[in-house]
């Protein structure tokens, strides 16, 4: 594998499409959609290449563990609210 430029899109088997945020010779730091954050031994890395960034790339937002545990609870009682 080679060093990547920041802002290449990339696609990994395990965590989807994701972002380049850093890459030298021995690390590559990749911002997955669904995961977050991920570092990789670059020369170990096996993704495909997809392009580059969008211009305006949009993350979606994640669920805290508060409020999932609170939604979690609201459906125990019998509401969906």
């Amino acid at each position: 594998m080679q060093i990547l430029s920041e802002g290449q899109c990339i696609k990994h088997g395990q965590y989807g499409f994701g972002i380049v945020t850093a890459s030298d010779v021995e690390r590559t730091t990749i911002d997955f959609d669904s995961v977050g954050s991920k570092k990789f031994v670059t020369t170990l890395m096996m993704m495909e290449l997809v392009g580059e960034a969008p211009e305006h790339h949009v993350k979606p937002r994640r669920r805290s563990k508060k409020a999932a545990a609170t939604a979690a609870a609201r459906v125990a009682a019998g509401g969906r609210s």
